[in-house]
């Protein structure tokens, strides 16, 4: 079968290779899925450029999530009890990576069954995105009704959720992005607010907007001088949440920030969550998020679909100014 590899770490394009590679064979409590698409995430190009939390043994395929079908179970009953059979459509979850090769082994737990309501394109995108935006406004930051969120990164498939799941909760967001040109994009999505990093301060449009005051609640997605701003803009008792290094830049912050307005700076990571919460917890957010996913709140917005053999075309698309959705691996239809 074919599989996208890199035996060293580095630029996408430059690494990231296809191989043909043996068939695995699953073993005791494992499914193997025969892949038909798998998304482009930022963290998925982190992890082949050796700046995620964690670096594969090497060689390794690159891929958290995406969508296929059951092609064979290994021994056990999970299968059984679950509905795991040969033929189902599932969401593979692949907290190590794997999903970019045309059949990945999965232990049937990270096995999801999907409706067929839901597309192929939704249900390869079903997890990293959904659950980290449900998770940071309704689990960890509890944003309440009426309340401001300041997020940045506001543009990306994420940024939109939380702009949805803010009308949907009641609570207000104002969006940091980089170009005016994505104001009106966002505005149709439903954010209240879009500050522009290119002709506006953070502090002043935050300040004008809260009489001073700041906001209680911030997502981070890039860091630098961006993430610090929002920082400065945290209201006395502000939560900000980070999420994210995509400027690759420290943050820069006076501990007296922290220190007289009791403001709080934590990191969120989606699989040090995950790891802390038990079987029911994970099949009602898994409910929660299949069902958001039907009402058009964690949907993402689909671009360009590349086939595997295509991989160092499909990484280079991910870094194309203005580009518009998602990037999708194609292994099969």
């Amino acid at each position: 079968m074919k599989a996208v590899v890199f035996d060293r770490f580095g630029e996408p394009a430059e690494v990231l290779q296809i191989r043909d590679i043996p068939m695995p064979q699953p073993g005791r409590g494992q499914v193997r899925v025969r892949m038909r698409a798998s998304p482009i995430n930022p963290s998925d190009l982190m992890v082949v450029r050796g700046e995620y939390g964690w670096r594969p043994q090497l060689p390794a395929t690159p891929g958290f999530e995406g969508v296929g079908v059951i092609d064979a179970t290994g021994p056990g009953l999970l299968r059984r009890v679950r509905g795991l059979s040969p033929g189902r459509r599932v969401v593979v979850l692949s907290n190590r990576g794997g999903a970019w090769q045309e059949y990945a082994i999965i232990p049937a737990r990270n096995a999801i069954p999907v409706s067929d309501d839901l597309t192929d394109e939704q249900a390869a995108t079903f997890f990293v995105n959904p659950a980290s935006a449900l998770v940071m406004t309704r689990n960890v930051l509890n944003v309440p009704r009426d309340a401001w969120l300041l997020q940045t990164a506001a543009g990306s498939a994420l940024g939109r959720m939380v702009i949805r799941l803010g009308r949907l909760h009641g609570f207000r967001t104002m969006n940091v992005v980089r170009r005016r040109e994505q104001a009106e994009a966002l505005r149709l999505v439903g954010g209240d607010v879009v500050i522009s990093t290119a002709d506006e301060s953070i502090e002043e449009r935050v300040r004008e907007l809260t009489n001073n005051h700041g906001v209680p609640c911030a997502l981070d997605a890039v860091g630098g001088a961006t993430g610090s701003a929002v920082v400065r803009a945290l209201a006395p008792n502000g939560r900000m949440l980070v999420y994210g290094t995509l400027s690759g830049e420290p943050l820069t912050v006076d501990p007296r920030t922290l220190m007289t307005g009791a403001r709080r700076l934590e990191g969120f990571w989606l699989s040090n969550w995950i790891s802390q919460q038990g079987t029911l917890t994970l099949l009602g957010l898994f409910r929660r998020i299949a069902g958001l996913m039907k009402q058009g709140i964690l949907v993402s917005e689909v671009g360009t679909s590349f086939p595997l053999d295509d991989i160092q075309a499909a990484v280079r698309a991910v870094n194309t100014p203005a580009r518009h959705g998602k990037i999708l691996l194609r292994m099969s239809s």
